[in-house]
């Protein structure tokens, strides 16, 4: 007799979670999560340098908008490591396991200036955007996730606002 219990494999192995989902929608909603989790590290991590290395005359805000930003990130990280473990799979936790991942790049040795800084971290903000957008759709038509595609929904909005922030930093009135 089948339990309709859904297995996924993660990476240290097998676990069981019976929550309605197959174990190839968990699988692909998985996939989706892991990469939205590196993707979030590497940001999390530039947003970090930039903190401690922008200078400038914007120095102060844009310091401070880096810090509340990072922390708000922090939290998103728990929260998409969590997610992860909720469907049963183990979440990636290594910086290795993230570089292989992640779609956004890092740039190690790059300190450019604050609106360079500015610059970047819009286009990865809306570079997670684009995909949770597409991730959005996927995790609820081709996975029947509706928890995670809500779940998506959230973060892409806080990326929304992010972006704007940022945005508003670099933006010139013409």
């Amino acid at each position: 007799m089948s339990t309709g219990k859904t297995t996924a494999t993660g990476t240290a192995g097998t676990l069981t979670a019976d929550i309605g989902l197959s174990a190839a929608n968990v699988q692909g909603t998985v996939a989706i999560l892991s990469r939205l989790l590196a993707d979030e590290h590497v940001l999390y991590t530039r947003l970090r340098n930039y903190h401690w290395n922008v200078v400038g005359m914007a120095f102060g805000p844009l310091h401070a908008l880096f810090q509340e930003q990072y922390e708000a990130l922090a939290g998103d990280i728990d929260e998409i490591a969590e997610r992860i473990r909720s469907l049963g799979a183990t979440a990636p936790g290594t910086m290795t396991e993230f570089l292989q991942l992640a779609t956004l790049a890092e740039r190690p040795g790059d300190y450019p200036d604050d609106r360079t800084m500015v610059a970047h971290l819009v286009a990865d903000h809306e570079a997670i955007i684009r995909h949770l957008r597409r991730d959005v759709r996927a995790t609820d038509e081709q996975y029947d996730d509706l928890g995670t595609s809500d779940f998506l929904t959230a973060l892409m909005e806080k990326h929304e606002k992010m972006a704007w922030l940022l945005r508003a930093h670099i933006e010139q009135r013409g």
